[in-house]
């Protein structure tokens, strides 16, 4: 059994590798409403590889990437992230996928799984958590606000899957530094 990254009560994070794959297929199969609504329709059959295998473009500075996934007591795949350390900058972290199973959602555990997360990071280097969600995902944009990120720029035109979306870059600091520290940490995301 592999040893978790952080656990809270009835959910474990586990680093995702390879042999993860299958697992991570049933998943998104499982809880297509995500990438319906981003990418205007259901996941393809190699979505699970595509989701683990993904890294920033060549022109995209960043130390690592990490993709764990979230079990329950009986092992079975319950929500999936994907994060970026140091993009573009020492000590921003970004989020690029934070995905809880449909049937656990309005129950508090994507909330106890995020702080969970946001704590690991910190404890990792993370001064500051970025992320990108998708105008019109409600739910998704409801969910960050209520856990303290805040709006730092705006992107155009992102093709995701069938849809070409805009999306709300958002950050929240996780050290006492303020915001004029995070721009100049990411320039991209001046106004």
């Amino acid at each position: 059994m592999s040893r978790a990254v952080f656990e809270v009560p009835g959910y474990r994070a586990l680093l995702a590798g390879p042999d993860d794959i299958p697992g991570l297929q049933r998943f998104v199969e499982a809880n297509p409403e995500y990438h319906e609504i981003v990418c205007g329709g259901p996941p393809g059959a190699g979505h699970g590889r595509e989701l683990l295998e993904f890294v920033p473009p060549p022109d995209y500075p960043y130390r690592a990437k990490v993709f764990l996934r979230y079990v329950d007591a009986a092992g079975e795949n319950v929500g999936v992230t994907d994060m970026i350390e140091n993009l573009f900058s020492e000590g921003i972290w970004h989020i690029g996928l934070f995905h809880v199973a449909t049937r656990l959602q309005g129950q508090g555990v994507a909330q106890s799984l995020y702080a969970a997360l946001e704590d690991w990071a910190r404890r990792g280097g993370a001064e500051w958590l970025r992320l990108g969600v998708v105008v019109g995902n409600t739910r998704a944009e409801r969910f960050w606000e209520k856990v303290g990120y805040t709006d730092v720029s705006k992107r155009d035109g992102v093709e995701m899957g069938k849809r070409v979306n805009r999306l709300r870059v958002m950050a929240k600091p996780l050290t006492g530094r303020g915001w004029p520290d995070y721009y100049n940490l990411v320039e991209r995301d001046r106004a």
